[in-house]
């Protein structure tokens, strides 16, 4: 009678100890969905952005046209992008062409000095920001995720329940640095 105790205790702990690994695996699953979401709150909010910039810059410089169509290219591409690495690949080419158009606005003195053009560069910088933040809390969630599915033994478990492995946001060491340089 007592083996049958013991075989009952060692089944009762087993089964806690699987079910409390699972729950660790969703609460971070649940995570990294949350941090996710807030990226992409950042981004709309980019996104929703852009086309005030680009109307107001087309206003004073007329003669950049490509300059403009590549701005508003990289933001379509950015806004159907479906996996996280298609996603930072667009953002790396947005922030790129957002480059490209605070550059242009250097030779129109006119468009530096206008105060939709200033609040909006205000508006874009500390959206930049807080994807750059946003990013960091989503990275440190996937981190402690995929070390977790690595790890032994909860490997294990991840495997049979089908948890897997999320990828980083990362962009391009010079987008990384820091937000769009939008200083004049």
């Amino acid at each position: 009678m007592p083996i049958l105790y013991i075989i009952v205790a060692v089944v009762v702990v087993l089964f806690v100890w699987v079910v409390a690994l699972y729950n660790g695996f969703v609460k971070l699953v649940k995570r990294s969905e949350e941090a996710w979401s807030d990226i992409d709150v950042q981004l709309k909010r980019r996104y929703d952005l852009i086309p005030n910039l680009v109307n107001t810059v087309k206003g004073y410089a007329q003669h950049e046209s490509g300059t403009l169509e590549k701005v508003t290219e990289a933001r379509v591409r950015a806004m159907n992008a479906k996996s996280t690495g298609e996603q930072a690949e667009a953002e790396n080419m947005l922030s790129g062409a957002l480059k490209s158009l605070f550059a242009v606005s250097e030779s129109y003195p006119d468009l530096k000095a206008n105060q939709n053009f200033l609040e909006l560069q205000k508006e874009l910088s500390d959206t930049e920001n807080k994807i750059q933040a946003a990013r960091r809390f989503y990275n440190s969630n996937v981190k402690d995720l995929n070390t977790k599915t690595d790890s032994f033994p909860s490997n294990i478990i991840a495997s049979i329940f089908g948890f897997k492995e999320k990828d980083f946001f990362e962009l391009e060491e010079e987008a990384a640095k820091g937000p769009v340089d939008v200083k004049f």
